[in-house]
């Protein structure tokens, strides 16, 4: 699997990738990331990259020859990339979309600046658009790493132990239970009891019980797919 993502500021995300599960697997071969910065694309004076709103509004946008240029380039020299933008006008990226895009042998992640995209690059390159929540950020660099992150655990091999994997979050539309570790007594707040008698059915079964109370607090909109889920399997 490797990730190109499309950056005018590529040294703003460089180094997360220079520790950790991440940089291990980058060192095992597992995972690859390189970065194409469209400035060095731009057929314009001083490598300029935006330009004002066709037919009025605030703020810039990103021109479409840099960027195509830039992604011609990507495409080249991988033809099966998989090509991301990363806009909040978008579906919501989730658990499952980065168990599909971790089958992926490459990825392009293209980072949204300014106003966002000349909408005609999005029609013409976008295999797929995401959005990671209901907010505005300045850049799509975070967004960026957060589907690199989330995509790459998903990499057979880059969590060094693959039950990490099992019972986490938004699996079958439930947040994953409470987890706790030694002391047993912290601040007067204990453990679960039967956590620490062996009976793993019991566990599992306690477990399940908090997830699905966490899930109806949290995310009732989960929790009622959820519900609905188990009818339909009645």
């Amino acid at each position: 699997m490797r990730f190109s993502i499309v950056t005018l500021f590529p040294h703003l995300i460089e180094s997360y990738f220079s520790d950790s599960i991440l940089h291990r697997a980058i060192e095992q071969g597992l995972i690859g990331v390189d970065f194409v910065n469209p400035r060095d694309f731009s057929p314009h004076r001083f490598a300029k990259t935006d330009d004002y709103q066709v037919g009025g509004g605030a703020g810039l946008v990103l021109e479409p020859l840099a960027l195509s240029n830039a992604l011609d380039f990507v495409k080249k020299k991988n033809p099966k990339t998989h090509i991301i933008f990363l806009t909040p006008c978008a579906k919501l990226f989730s658990q499952n979309d980065a168990k599909c895009l971790s089958k992926k042998s490459h990825i392009t992640l293209v980072c949204g600046r300014y106003e966002g995209f000349d909408e005609r690059l999005i029609e013409l390159y976008a295999d797929e658009v995401f959005s990671i929540g209901d907010f505005i950020l300045t850049g799509g660099e975070i967004a960026a790493l957060c589907l690199c992150d989330s995509i790459s655990r998903q990499v057979e091999g880059v969590l060094g132990n693959s039950d990490s994997l099992q019972g986490e979050s938004y699996e079958e539309f439930l947040l994953e239970s409470p987890n706790f570790t030694k002391p047993h007594n912290f601040k007067n707040l204990l453990i679960p009891s039967e956590y620490s008698k062996g009976n793993h059915a019991r566990i599992h079964s306690l477990k399940l019980k908090a997830s699905e109370a966490k899930t109806r607090f949290h995310r009732l909109d989960l929790y009622i797919r959820y519900k609905q889920r188990l009818k339909d399997e009645k």
